[in-house]
């Protein structure tokens, strides 16, 4: 579930902090900060899904009280009960998986006032209102269902990305990237593929990527900081005013260009420009791919690096 994708923005963040501040802190202790922060990202992966469960049980002690009180509605006392009776909620409830997950680390929001706000919102939407007046529902229907919900009423949501800070510093820079992976969870689901959720790491390569990409950048980053400025064009750049994110992020491709062989150069390159358009400058999609194109044909024509 760590892809690359959220290993490199990691690994960029961290390089960031770690170098602005001249290695206030030892390589080891940085990198059990990556880890930390990986450990978090698999974390509101997790969250996620049990924030459907703790919403759904909300819901249901909601119509309890209603039912109980004095002189309950007829409305009341005979509630529709699809929400509460979500099948793919109970599915999740009954997941090894997720089970064994809050074994070791528990994770509530049942006690958060912000999630009663959250249900009214889901309970007055029109998505809300359409799915409990279908004349029928099944697995598929009750996942997509919450997959709407989770899409259209909590993720777009102002509030819940600022409550989001109050229950983690890494949750909300991860928010986006792990909903996607929560998304597919249930969209596999919903096809009648096994109820397995994602693993942590794709395999042991991926699960080494993160420490060898930040090592390799700590250990070479002179050598690759001369291989940039070779490349500035003096005419439109100047090297001491590029933006030390761009600075970063070229570092951080670099290594990976000549440390990966298994990593096709196309992919670094438009990974890399992708993540300098989203975390630095307006320019410095166009800046990053100047450069780390000019680098990587003088690499390749060096036979400095053999690969696609």
């Amino acid at each position: 579930m760590v892809n690359r994708i959220l290993i490199r923005i990691k690994v960029i963040q961290l390089l960031y902090s770690y170098l602005l501040t001249q290695n206030d802190i030892s390589v080891e202790q940085a990198r059990k900060q990556l880890h930390d922060s990986l450990d978090k990202s698999y974390e509101l992966y997790h969250a996620l899904l049990v924030m459907m469960i703790d919403l759904t049980r909300m819901q249901e002690m909601n119509i309890d009280y209603a039912r109980n009180k004095y002189l309950p509605t007829d409305e009341e006392l005979n509630p529709n009960m699809r929400f509460v009776d979500n099948e793919f909620i109970k599915s999740l409830v009954e997941n090894e998986d997720l089970n064994k997950y809050l074994k070791e680390n528990p994770i509530s929001w049942k006690d958060d006032v912000y999630m009663h706000l959250l249900l009214s919102k889901i309970t007055e939407s029109d998505i809300y209102n359409e799915y409990m007046s279908r004349p029928d529902t099944d697995y598929r229907i009750d996942t997509e269902f919450w997959r709407e919900i989770l899409k259209k009423i909590i993720i777009d949501n102002d509030d819940f990305a600022e409550f989001l800070e109050t229950k983690s510093l890494y949750w909300n820079a991860d928010l986006d990237i792990i909903n996607t992976f929560v998304l597919k969870t249930m969209r596999r689901w919903a096809e009648g593929q096994e109820h397995k959720l994602l693993p942590m790491y794709k395999d042991k390569e991926d699960e080494q990527f993160a420490d060898k990409l930040f090592d390799d950048v700590v250990k070479n980053q002179d050598k690759y900081n001369s291989l940039i400025d070779k490349f500035v064009n003096t005419d439109s750049w100047d090297a001491d005013r590029i933006a030390f994110m761009d600075r970063v992020i070229l570092l951080t491709a670099l290594s990976e260009v000549m440390n990966f062989p298994k990593i096709p150069t196309s992919v670094t390159l438009n990974e890399y420009i992708e993540l300098a358009k989203q975390y630095s400058t307006n320019r410095s999609g166009v800046f990053v791919n100047g450069i780390l194109d000019a680098i990587i044909k003088h690499l390749k024509k060096e036979k400095l690096i053999v690969k696609e």
